[in-house]
């Protein structure tokens, strides 16, 4: 009975209220506010989250239920909301204090906070754990200072999830706290990078004398490492399944989302090459390896292998699309999303095998927790990070 009415109130939201909802709202970034505020207003935002914090107080089996009637038909300017809604709230609804939910989850699942996730930084990218902005306690607040860089968001981001070093006297993994970092506060700067994609997606954010309540920690004091394990499964469940999110015909510039099998049809129709028993053959290729992603993804499989199914899928995709389109495929048309947007994958591409952890990190991964394999040796195992040289920072 539960399942039927839900079922309805979906179906009735994607079908009715979002475009009545959404129709004459221009710009990315108010289409995005309008539609999670209407998502959350129809009962449907936060579905496995208690009722206390916003959410529906529903099972996983709700969830999952919304996840695959919603496939397809959420507006591409979700992707604002990647970060907060499919990383961040997560491990702040598991392992934060009562007061830090109460205070950020019903904000973020409504779409009134945009999140960013501050973890890189210039001298600690794939060695997370060398990072070196420090957090000091001091009365009812952590003083954070440091440099956070190739931050998605940043620049238009509320609240941010932070590792940040608590203890130098502990070894590099054990030393790390996570917190929730608010973004709109004197002491925090942000820096646009520019991209060959036109975008400016990444920032530098330089940290100077920042202010966290005491009580927005995430997990306990110095178990930041542990919260970050538990945040990028997050984050490759969904960099893993983001191509089930989007449809034929979607002009997202989203980066991780592949080419719908489907728009490289049509392009290669348009090109004349549709006969082509080359093109055809990668056609087949990536037709199966989007069918292997969404069983990979019913049966809820270990995140890196949906990461690197993911990449593998929007890199074959990407170059296909390339290849169609020489030699103008990289060439990049100002202002027009819909005939730009396969150049903007065919030069994005690459990246998709670096966020979120590169594709030999994921293998790393599944060898040693997935396969039990052995870990490499670590020389600095349990030096502490204050007698650590510079170059293994």
């Amino acid at each position: 009975m539960l399942q039927t009415s839900l079922t309805d109130r979906i179906n009735t939201f994607f079908g009715t209220t979002l475009p009545d909802v959404l129709g004459g709202v221009d710009g990315r970034m108010q289409r995005a506010k309008v539609w999670r505020a209407a998502l959350f207003d129809a009962g449907l935002a936060g579905i496995d989250y208690p009722t206390e914090l916003g959410g529906q107080g529903l099972d996983d089996k709700a969830q999952a239920l919304y996840t695959e009637l919603s496939a397809g038909r959420i507006p591409p300017e979700n992707a604002i909301f990647g970060i907060g809604i499919g990383m961040a709230l997560p491990v702040v609804r598991d392992h934060g204090s009562e007061v830090l939910k109460a205070a950020v989850v019903r904000n973020g699942l409504r779409g009134d906070d945009i999140w960013c996730q501050l973890y890189s930084e210039p001298g600690a990218g794939s060695d997370l754990a060398s990072l070196s902005t420090k957090a000091t306690l001091d009365g009812d607040e952590w003083i954070v200072s440091g440099q956070k860089v190739w931050t998605s968001g940043a620049d238009h981001s509320q609240q941010a999830i932070l590792l940040a070093r608590t203890d130098p006297n502990a070894p590099k993994h054990r030393g790390i706290t996570m917190f929730v970092l608010p973004m709109e506060q004197q002491g925090i700067a942000v820096r646009p990078l520019r991209q060959m994609t036109g975008e400016s997606e990444f920032n530098e954010v330089f940290i100077d004398e920042a202010r966290i309540p005491k009580e927005w920690v995430v997990g306990d004091v110095n178990d930041g490492w542990r919260m970050a394990v538990a945040l990028l499964a997050h984050e490759r469940v969904q960099t893993g399944v983001a191509s089930m999110t989007g449809a034929p015909g979607t002009r997202s510039r989203n980066g991780r989302v592949p080419i719908p099998v489907q728009d490289l049809i049509d392009l290669a129709r348009n090109k004349g090459q549709l006969g082509n028993a080359l093109v055809r053959q990668d056609l087949a290729r990536l037709h199966t390896g989007a069918e292997i992603m969404r069983y990979l993804r019913e049966q809820g499989t270990h995140p890196s292998i949906g990461k690197l199914w993911r990449t593998r899928q929007g890199r074959g995709g990407a170059e296909l699309a390339g290849t169609l389109s020489f030699p103008a495929g990289p060439a990049w048309v100002e202002g027009s999303i819909d005939d730009a947007w396969f150049s903007f994958q065919i030069l994005n591409c690459r990246g998709m095998s670096l966020g979120g952890g590169t594709d030999e990190i994921q293998r790393n991964t599944l060898g040693e927790r997935a396969l039990g394999l052995p870990r490499e040796p670590s020389m600095d195992k349990n030096v502490p990070f204050r007698d650590l040289k510079s170059s293994a920072r």
